[in-house]
């Protein structure tokens, strides 16, 4: 409760105007002093507390902003200061944290739609969609137009592989709220999820509203600012105003986005482009440029690679983001360009990596290459895709069978333990970049990888695949299959249940006994 003041009501309600009229302007320490002035006289006044802890938050002193709401909220506990609570704990990435104070609220505010937004949107953050999706149910009755809700609650669907219910939810979002990009976005990926290219891609557009930096924070404003137009399958010269450029006199700048492994896929279309094009630059990161050079540019002199931050627009006359370039090409289920391989190992070192296998002991035995993590740790999809070294334990205990690391992390807690450690030969630290990855992997007779650039690497070099794919796993993977349109040499060994890998792992064994049984 407030502790009484000589000080009158209406003089106290003055100074709360002028700290929020400051607030609103922008003068935070003038905001402050007229808070402090309040708490002078009234200092368990629950208002007050909770503007300091607001005006803390505005400054991004998340602790102290913590321990104002915390105050403000022992003294009254009005739904306000949970919801404003669970913004501080989401931004000091407490989701567990955030859950807790948003449950805590709904216990004493159960109708309140914000506190079950956060709480719905912690869970769901936390890898936890079958309760995120009981928690989106309940916001839903209480606010059945809220276009987030449907969203959030068409992902957490897509996460537990009900396709058609996150369809249905996305689509209701997007007819709420049409310029919902990050709904659209999803929507994309769940059609492409689908198998349903043709309506896919155009949504998929909308992608960019959805990435993530590597810690799993929304990435901010990650479109490709471009001073050119985008191609989108037009004929070159119908772009422009000159009505007399040729079709192929034209250049187009390639612009990669998100993973390794989405440029190591996607950079079979760079030759279909050429079709179209005088000239393809593509903007590669320097983990790639030997590999490319190699695989690529030496089979396609048209073909040039450009460093980040050097793109010259008057060298370009239009742009396109390297995964949008199946929405240019008109790619189908039935028509993805799958010619295998398109990437290749150096040959003089496939041939030094050959020698160093030749060199050791039982040297004879199959050669397989083991990836058990991706990166980006800070991505809930990362903590679902990847497998702990105990985790692969049972396989790397099968005899008759020479196991390669293809393992790089920077990860400590995804390093190979002393006992996993024992059973591989590792020579990853030696290993620089994709091209180096690429001579060894030319070596190997099998890859068995979590779904990361490596597996994407070894596909396009022909070579065959066996990938742990996660429980509604990418969309690239589809659903309910174990081939892959875009890999003819990989195979899917699905995730029954979500998050139990035992059944892979014993699968992956038997079927490694099969393959090498002599």
């Amino acid at each position: 409760m407030s502790t009484p003041s000589n000080t009158a009501p209406e003089t106290i309600a003055s100074w709360y105007g002028e700290a929020q009229k400051a607030r609103t302007a922008g003068h935070l320490d003038v905001a402050q002093a007229w808070v402090d002035r309040i708490l002078s006289v009234e200092p368990m006044r629950p208002g007050a507390l909770y503007l300091r802890g607001v005006l803390a938050l505005d400054s991004n002193q998340l602790e102290a902003a913590q321990s104002s709401v915390d105050r403000a909220i022992e003294v009254l506990p009005h739904p306000d200061f949970f919801a404003t609570l669970c913004v501080i704990h989401i931004k000091l990435k407490s989701f567990a944290t955030a859950t807790q104070t948003a449950q805590q609220g709904l216990a004493l505010h159960p109708n309140s739609t914000v506190l079950r937004y956060y709480e719905a949107g912690t869970l769901l953050a936390r890898g936890l969609p079958d309760e995120a999706v009981a928690s989106y149910r309940k916001l839903l009755q209480l606010d059945p137009d809220n276009a987030r809700a449907h969203a959030n609650m068409g992902v957490a669907a897509k996460n537990l592989g009900s396709l058609d219910e996150a369809e249905r939810h996305l689509r209701h979002a997007v007819a709420l709220a049409p310029g919902y990009l990050a709904a659209r976005g999803h929507l994309g990926a769940v059609l492409l999820a689908a198998g349903r290219y043709e309506e896919a891609w155009a949504w998929y557009e909308d992608r960019w509203a959805n990435f993530v930096d590597e810690d799993g924070s929304p990435a901010p404003d990650s479109r490709p600012q471009i001073p050119l137009p985008q191609w989108k399958g037009e004929r070159p010269e119908s772009m422009y105003r000159e009505e007399r450029t040729s079709a192929r006199a034209t250049g187009l700048l390639v612009i990669p986005e998100q993973g390794h492994g989405d440029s190591l896929q996607f950079v079979r279309y760079l030759p279909l482009a050429l079709k179209h094009f005088s000239k393809v630059g593509y903007v590669c990161a320097p983990s790639l440029r030997r590999l490319f050079e190699d695989s690529l540019c030496s089979r396609w002199p048209e073909l040039v690679l450009l460093d980040d931050g050097l793109l010259p627009a008057d060298e370009w006359h239009s742009y396109c983001p390297i995964m949008s370039l199946p929405l240019a090409v008109g790619t189908r289920l039935d028509n993805i360009p799958a010619a295998m391989p398109y990437l290749y190992a150096g040959s003089a070192q496939a041939a030094a990596w050959r020698a160093r296998l030749a060199a050791l002991p039982n040297s004879d035995l199959p050669r397989v290459g083991i990836v058990w993590a991706g990166g980006h740790s800070g991505m809930t999809e990362d903590k679902v895709r990847s497998l702990t070294p105990a985790q692969i334990a049972p396989l790397l205990a099968l005899p008759q069978i020479h196991w390669i690391s293809l393992q790089k992390t920077d990860d400590a807690a995804k390093r190979a333990d002393a006992a996993t450690q024992a059973q591989l030969t590792d020579w990853m630290d030696e290993v620089t970049d994709f091209a180096d990855t690429a001579a060894l992997i030319e070596n190997l007779d099998l890859v068995i990888a979590v779904d990361t650039s490596v597996a994407h690497l070894a596909a396009a070099m022909g070579k065959p695949v066996w990938l742990f794919n996660r429980f509604a796993g990418c969309w690239r993977w589809l659903r309910d299959r174990d081939d892959s349109p875009w890999y003819p040499s990989v195979r899917l060994f699905n995730q029954r249940q979500r998050g139990d890998w035992s059944p892979v792992i014993t699968d992956v064994a038997a079927a490694l006994q099969q393959r090498f049984a002599t």
